[in-house]
């Protein structure tokens, strides 16, 4: 465990390097739930089926999911300053592409790219919180940054259809890969792996030093993988992540528009809602676990409430706004508690892994929405009538309802996971093996 830093400019640099971690997080949240928003405009400009626009979305998830181990590792090897560099590069020519695609393949290539260059973002995150912060205030500090990187997914709702509208998504989209370049250029000169460490000037391949466990990476892989208490919280993360996500990040702004007669901006207000009260929870969620000095029970209540949630869009049949606003609310707050899986891995492992242990749990909630997204939209697919509406497809309640149907069942698998969850009382309780 590293000290807090206690010199004026020591503080002042942790406070410069979190931030830049905090702007390409805020670059990943943006592009996990944008299409959600301009679902309908996508569907327009590549003449594409539900099957192919959840393809589309849930591209950033398959990527996603795939480099987080690699991610874990890199971050406990060369250290976040060079994987949050490279990141906001391949994301910003990601997004770039994604904006000016003449085509779906194009779209696709970019859309693929953007996920490759923003995964690395929270396990960066992470890793710097450990190093930079005492363990007591893990969680807290976890969820203060999910709390302020969740803007990035408020200004993918509202924000994101009133832009789309005034300039096009394909403005949107490059404005956003100028800024992911910057934050790439900017983490090179000023992001620190760890306190103490030499001023951050650029040096020859090969002069920076590594931590000295990089050379047992794979055998610290291993153990972490064959920690049987390492994977309760990637199962939590499957079912509750890949529902929420697979629905505020895709399928709930269709839903609300064609369902229950919503407007585009209505909708959109709905997602900003929703990430919202997920910001709120992340907030308070930490911070309570921190000083009631327990994770279980705050995470067991509430994946079983969430999983409850869905079962109350199943039942709504002409909700008024308000009803669904509050419900959107108080899913993305209880959906939060999925945020104490990170802890929970942390503490049941080596310290020096906490990069691998944090990505192997991280992956299952990228996981659950690449498995959703497509799923959903092929089973809608299979009954569509042929009805139409500017080159986007209208699908009727009763398709929606099957989609549905696939995210309550996610959301159970997650809160039943929760059960087999280690209580670590807030502390490491990790132990040599005999």
């Amino acid at each position: 465990m590293t000290s807090t830093p206690t010199t004026t400019a020591s503080s002042r640099l942790r406070t410069v390097v979190m931030l830049l971690a905090l702007a390409s997080y805020l670059m990943s949240m943006f592009h996990r739930v944008a299409p959600a928003v301009i679902a309908g405009d996508l569907a327009a400009a590549f003449q594409v089926n539900a099957a192919a626009l959840g393809v589309l979305a849930a591209t950033y998830f398959y990527v996603y999911t795939l480099l987080q181990i690699p991610t874990g590792v890199l971050a406990d090897t060369l250290g976040p300053r060079r994987i949050l560099t490279l990141g906001g590069i391949v994301a910003g020519v990601g997004s770039l592409l994604f904006g000016l695609a003449p085509s779906f393949p194009v779209a696709l290539i970019g859309r693929t790219l953007a996920g490759l260059g923003v995964s690395v973002a929270f396990i960066a995150m992470l890793k710097l919180i450990a190093v930079w912060y005492v363990e007591s205030r893990f969680a807290t500090l976890v969820g203060t940054m999910m709390f302020m990187g969740n803007l990035g997914t408020m200004t993918a709702g509202t924000p994101l259809a009133w832009a789309a509208q005034a300039a096009g998504w394909r403005a949107v989209f490059i404005a956003i890969g100028i800024a992911s370049l910057l934050i790439g250029v900017l983490s090179w000169f000023f992001v620190q792996d760890r306190p103490g460490e030499s001023s951050p000037t650029p040096v020859l391949a090969g002069s920076h030093n590594p931590p000295k466990r990089s050379t047992a990476w794979h055998r610290d892989l291993l153990a972490v993988m064959k920690n049987r208490l390492t994977w309760p919280g990637f199962f939590v993360n499957v079912g509750i992540a890949g529902s929420f996500f697979a629905f505020a990040g895709l399928w709930a702004v269709p839903y609300f528009m064609q369902v229950h007669g919503m407007t585009r901006a209505v909708a959109s207000n709905h997602i900003t809602v929703y990430f919202g009260g997920f910001a709120i929870g992340c907030l308070l969620m930490g911070p309570v676990s921190d000083r009631l000095k327990r994770r279980k029970p705050l995470m067991v209540t509430g994946a079983v409430l969430h999983a409850i949630g869905w079962w109350a869009w199943l039942a709504l049949d002409a909700p008024s706004r308000t009803t669904t606003s509050l419900l959107c609310t108080a899913m993305g707050i209880v959906t939060a508690s999925l945020t104490l899986s990170w802890a929970c891995a942390k503490e049941v492992n080596p310290p020096a892994v906490s990069g691998m242990a944090t990505s192997i749990v991280n992956m299952g909630v990228f996981l659950g929405p690449s498995i959703l997204q497509p799923l959903v939209g092929w089973v809608m697919d299979r009954n569509w009538q042929g009805a139409m509406d500017g080159g986007a497809r209208l699908y009727s309640p009763a398709d929606y309802r099957t989609g549905l149907l696939l995210m309550a069942a996610f959301a159970a698998l997650g809160a039943v996971s929760t059960f087999f969850v280690r209580e670590t009382r807030c502390r490491n309780v990790w132990q040599p093996p005999r």
